[in-house]
């Protein structure tokens, strides 16, 4: 019995100071901080309203905008809650198919280089914002077709959302979707 006592007031103290007093101040020093990141590195638009995360992508299917990475999320695609690859082989006939139905898909949209293969394969978390330069190039056809723009004027846009290296040498040149997408809205033929 003299030991339930002590036991509780642990219990309490360590429930305090571990489920309240220190993710107060973790999250303090990260709004402080690192603002933008801890509000979720939201995106907005030319309003002001939030449209999505600079971290998670989106689905775009509709020609007049940059298309994302295949997305092999549970449920459908870009479900965060489900967020994880597909497992499928490289060799597996049904994968091979996917990525075969995603060639034609761009082919038949007008993409005449070569494609890169994060247009045709899923990432591992199924939430990839970004896609390569050389997935983005093979787009601007279609994306100009579509918009009624010169191709110089989308691949410009394009350009101009290129997100380097992370602390130069770390994974490799991107493109944002979204944000290539907002701005893509805001152009007049």
């Amino acid at each position: 019995m003299k030991d339930i006592k002590p036991a509780l007031l642990m219990l309490l103290l360590f429930s305090v100071l571990c489920g309240g007093m220190y993710p107060a101040i973790v999250t303090g020093l990260a709004q402080l901080l690192f603002p933008n990141q801890a509000q979720g590195s939201l995106i907005t638009d030319a309003a002001g309203k939030a449209v999505g995360s600079s971290l998670i992508g989106q689905p775009f299917s509709d020609p007049k905008y940059l298309w994302p990475r295949p997305s092999a999320a549970t449920d459908f695609a870009y479900n965060p809650l489900g967020s994880g690859g597909s497992n499928a082989s490289l060799t597996t006939p049904a994968y091979l198919k996917t990525v075969d139905e995603r060639l034609q898909v761009l082919r038949t949209d007008g993409a005449n280089e070569l494609i890169a293969a994060d247009l045709v394969q899923a990432s591992g978390s199924g939430l990839d914002p970004h896609v390569s330069p050389q997935a983005a190039s093979a787009q601007v056809h279609r994306i100009a077709l579509a918009r009624g723009l010169k191709e110089e004027r989308v691949a410009r846009v394009i350009a101009a959302h290129q997100e380097d290296r992370q602390l130069g040498f770390m994974g490799a040149p991107r493109i944002n979707v979204l944000a290539v997408n907002l701005e893509l809205e805001t152009l007049k033929p």
